[in-house]
């Protein structure tokens, strides 16, 4: 289907192939029990969209809710006590099964395998994972069998989370042009720490901060990729198809050394290593005075507010990725909200009927409009056809959604599931969707972003370790999990004690690798190594 190849010349209001048309001819609706989990804003036994999949499907769903507290503990003590469901619909940032949790249950016979019914009943499914090898891969266990699928939701401006962000309003005020070197960008940082680039006289300027709390705000990825890729996660590289850990390398000590000078010399906020998200945006919106040069955030909300009328929000702009002293200029990137586990499966409690009901329920959800539906409301109340004039997301692309802005004050119109509906969500779909003109608007922030991260597309290398779609074999999975939690720890502990002196990068440097080693380093490669050259295969 080529509305799902993300190269549809149709409106998501004509999916092609599947829309509503896989209804049961009984005249009695297939009743079908499933665990789910309901967000703020959402009731699901009545919501909109429910009724519409109820109606079109001919479903009767026996509904077991659960709030986002505790889903992933239920979700657990269901299936361990065997009073299970037949089917689980599940949202993929609050829980999901895990690839483990998938090749466990799925080799069980717990879940069952979605194969023929994609193949007899899932024409876009199955279309989708055509238009999108990647997809596929991502679900297919090395079994062969399809015992899931997840949440494909490839966000564009996700995919380069760790930008950095510089006030442009004090780069013209100083007559500064904007950095493109390592040395370039401490120079700026000095300037925004001793020539009152706010103007109230005092030495109040922050020259850079970031966060803690969430991927995407920590100020050491930004800066170490000028050194060598850092994935802010598990600290992987490919050389030749052979995974390594950048953390063990020259260029990492490098980049430490680095950053260590900024921090020496004042232009990193201390706080930055420890302070939290609420902390990070009361810097950026200090009540007396702009105070904050630079800020590491995959969006500026993070640290500004958005809102019509702040003005402040728009003097800070991306910054693309600086070149170091070898020339090395990368940009984090991973797959962009991809999930790599599985939100909806059918249990062998699923009768045949109510099989072939569900598969054809989610097949919908891979239509433009079904998807549209799901994720954001049903049309006519969340989202319409887009008007003469309105521009798509995507360059040069055919608008195809436009939402309708909920009203001041308007309760929520519960037409949607929310990310319980995210399922087919790739870059040409999300391009289609209407947005604003003006990047500093409210209804031009998405565009701001997408503009932000072509400034850092391309310059990824052109090997990166898949963390997020390889299958690990369950007989070590417990052991490459274990390995990486306690290598991550060790690796951000010892970044920040480097950084700060509490330890000495030529004294302890040895010392640190060795713990490395000692934490099995070489292990959790080579379980690695195995799985990416199964997947691979």
């Amino acid at each position: 289907m080529a509305g799902c190849s993300g190269k549809n010349t149709e409106s998501p209001s004509s999916p092609q192939g599947g829309s509503a048309s896989g209804s049961s001819d009984s005249s009695k609706p297939v009743e079908i029990s499933v665990f789910a989990v309901q967000e703020s804003g959402i009731d699901i036994p009545v919501n909109k969209f429910t009724k519409h999949i109820e109606e079109q499907f001919n479903i009767k769903f026996n509904w077991q809710i659960n709030p986002s507290d505790g889903a992933k503990e239920k979700r657990q003590i269901s299936l361990a006590s065997g009073d299970y469901p037949d089917a689980y619909l599940l949202t993929h940032y609050i829980d999901e099964f895990s690839q483990a949790d998938v090749l466990k249950y799925g080799q069980q016979g717990v879940l069952v395998p979605l194969n023929d019914l994609i193949e007899q009943h899932g024409p876009n499914i199955k279309a989708a994972m055509e238009a999108t090898p990647e997809m596929k891969a991502l679900v297919t266990a090395p079994d062969g069998n399809i015992y899931g699928l997840g949440a494909y939701t490839e966000c564009f401006h996700c995919s380069y989370p760790n930008k950095m962000w510089i006030n442009t309003e004090w780069l013209k005020k100083l007559n500064l042009k904007e950095p493109k070197t390592t040395e370039e960008f401490r120079s700026m940082l000095q300037a925004f720490k001793t020539q009152d680039p706010n103007g109230n006289g005092k030495a109040d300027e922050v020259p850079l901060s970031g966060s803690t709390e969430d991927f995407g705000v920590r100020i050491i990825p930004y800066l170490m990729n000028s050194f060598v890729y850092d994935d802010d996660r598990n600290y992987l590289t490919m050389n030749g198809g052979k995974v390594e850990s950048a953390a063990i390398t020259p260029e990492w000590k490098e980049g430490l050394t680095y950053i260590k000078s900024l921090y020496d010399e004042g232009l990193i906020d201390p706080g930055a290593f420890t302070q939290n998200a609420e902390a990070f945006k009361k810097i950026g919106e200090n009540a007396d005075a702009e105070i904050l040069g630079a800020g590491a955030g995959m969006h500026p909300a993070i640290f500004v507010n958005i809102d019509p009328g702040n003005t402040r929000s728009a003097h800070y702009n991306p910054l693309p990725p600086l070149s170091g002293p070898n020339g090395i200029s990368y940009a984090t990137h991973d797959a962009g909200g991809v999930s790599p586990g599985a939100k909806f499966v059918i249990t062998n409690k699923a009768s045949e009927e109510a099989r072939v009901a569900l598969i054809k329920m989610v097949d919908y959800m891979f239509t433009p409009e079904g998807q549209t539906n799901a994720a954001t409301g049903m049309k006519g109340i969340d989202w319409t056809d887009p008007e003469p004039g309105d521009q798509a997301l995507g360059e040069g692309v055919t608008p195809m959604v436009k939402t309708i802005p909920a009203k001041e004050g308007e309760a929520p119109h519960n037409a949607g599931w929310s990310g319980m509906g995210h399922f087919y969500m790739p870059k040409e779909y999300r391009d289609t969707w209407v947005q604003g003109t003006d990047i500093y608007a409210s209804d031009g922030y998405e565009r701001r972003l997408y503009n932000a991260s072509l400034l850092y597309q391309g310059h990824e290398p052109k090997e990166i370790f898949p963390i997020w779609s390889i299958w690990i074999d369950p007989s070590v999975i417990d052991e490459a999990s274990m390995l990486q939690t306690n290598l991550k720890n060790y690796i951000e502990q010892n970044q920040l004690q480097f950084i700060t002196g509490n330890k000495d990068l030529n004294k302890d440097w040895d010392a640190y690798v060795k713990g490395l080693k000692d934490l099995k380093l070489d292990r959790y490669l080579e379980i690695l190594q195995t799985a990416y050259d199964q997947s691979a295969k």
